[in-house]
């Protein structure tokens, strides 16, 4: 859990203050968009960096790809984030995707407009920030999001567990509608194409 937990963003932009976006733009910005892919840098609880490729399926699919020599993959799919590591000759860790932070972005519909959702919402320099949480389960731990505007885009998330440990990512730029097929996602499929296989 903790390799997906830990994602960091940096923002390549001049320490002007701009205007905080509105909840509303920012929901529409993740709606509009159904399938999306690009790189990332990841700075995780131990201070360590990895960098890597991203695919988000919307809805609950993503697929964390981790460059050499890490060789990490993460999965997210069927309600499920897999976590397989290639340092370990072992089925993958698998948690519901709704015990973390995650499925808040990666919802059907996102509305950040939910009651008790957003905790937090204010500017960061050039960025907006958003901290959200799961009303029903605060004790899952929140995920905060940087939004650039103009036009409105996810710059860097950072998402903290139920153990308080964090981990942040830093995006590139999103490639939006790109195709992706199904079997990025399916995590059966890769456990098996591991030889873990019931």
């Amino acid at each position: 859990m903790r390799l997906i937990l830990t994602t960091l963003f940096c923002l390549a932009a001049a320490p002007v203050w701009a205007e905080r976006i509105p909840l509303s733009q920012i929901s529409n910005y993740l709606n509009s968009f159904a399938q999306a892919k690009g790189e990332f840098t990841q700075i995780n609880a131990d201070g360590t960096v990895t960098t890597g490729k991203i695919y988000i399926k919307r809805p609950g699919r993503a697929r964390f790809e981790y460059d050499p020599p890490d060789k990490s993959l993460v999965i997210v799919g069927g309600g499920q984030v897999a976590v397989f590591d290639p340092k370990s000759n072992v089925a993958p860790q698998v948690f519901p995707l709704a015990r973390t932070p995650l499925k808040l972005i990666l919802a059907r519909k996102v509305d950040f407009g939910r009651s008790n959702m957003v905790v937090g919402h204010g500017e960061d320099g050039p960025a907006t920030v958003v901290k959200m949480q799961d009303p029903a389960n605060p004790q899952y731990g929140n995920i905060q999001l940087k939004f650039t505007s103009n036009p409105v885009e996810l710059r860097q998330w950072v998402i903290t567990d139920d153990s308080g440990s964090q981990t942040t990512v830093i995006l590139g730029d999103l490639k939006k509608g790109a195709a992706i097929g199904a079997a990025k996602f399916n995590i059966r499929q890769e456990t098996c194409s591991r030889g873990f296989c019931d």
